[in-house]
């Protein structure tokens, strides 16, 4: 049985080829999302070029839910999106991914049923099918060229919900290993450079001695070190002296 995480149900209408439905059923997975609704498939159900092109996702297909209509497809839901990258005409609400799926979120959390629909390959979701929906999701692709492959419309619409839902985290440090340096560790940096420029007559002139100095703290405060670079940044300098004092 599908697992019971609030999600959107994602509604393939009319596919036409075994191997879309398959990649859909992998991008809908690598998103976290398992609820599948086939339409009317042109190639029958069960299908083994689905099955093959789904590879770890398979489980999608063996649980998915197959109806013979949209109106049959959808019974169950409380609101439903169309996605389509054409304008259509109709008198709904348009949003673009990330906010159907921020609105699909809030009203899954209020105990809806959601649908999102997805058109056959060829020409996408017919008028009478967007016209059973609630509401339009627009992807803005190129105008120039609108076609969007099915599995390519499921992943970008799955990764919004996953976004919706709070699971993507928009940006993060990988440390390596490392952790940041402490104030201390920097400040204590601060003074070895500062030391080694003074002996180096680097503060000149006299005037702007000060403000050279506050610009120099200021530098080191901006950049994000990790103790290990700390620990590189004083050998550099303890090296540079070393050299400096063979030479003389």
């Amino acid at each position: 049985m599908p697992t019971e995480t609030p999600q959107p149900a994602f509604v393939l209408v009319r596919p036409q080829m075994g191997e879309n439905i398959g990649a859909a059923a992998r991008a809908m997975w690598n998103f976290g999302l398992d609820r599948m609704r086939i339409v009317a498939p042109r190639d029958g159900w069960p299908n083994s070029k689905a099955a093959a092109m789904a590879s770890g996702a398979g489980r999608l297909l063996d649980e998915a839910v197959l109806a013979d209509d949209l109106p049959g497809a959808l019974a169950d839901c409380t609101y439903v999106f169309a996605t389509t990258a054409r304008v259509r005409g109709l008198t709904k609400p348009v949003y673009a991914p990330e906010r159907a799926m921020q609105v699909a979120a809030e009203k899954i959390s209020a105990g809806e049923k959601v649908a999102v629909l997805f058109g056959p390959e060829r020409a996408g979701l017919e008028n009478e099918d967007v016209a059973r929906a609630n509401a339009i999701i627009n992807v803005p692709v190129n105008p120039e060229f609108a076609s969007l492959n099915l599995a390519q419309c499921v992943l970008l619409t799955a990764y919004e919900w996953r976004r919706a839902s709070g699971e993507v985290e928009m940006e993060r440090t990988d440390m390596g290993g490392a952790d940041w340096a402490s104030h201390l560790e920097v400040e204590k940096l601060a003074d070895h450079y500062e030391e080694r420029m003074e002996e180096a007559g680097f503060f000149f002139p006299e005037h702007k001695r000060e403000g050279m100095k506050i610009n120099l703290r200021n530098m080191w405060s901006r950049m994000p070190l990790t103790g290990a670079d700390v620990r590189m940044l004083h050998g550099v300098l303890r090296q540079m002296v070393r050299w400096k004092d063979r030479g003389e």
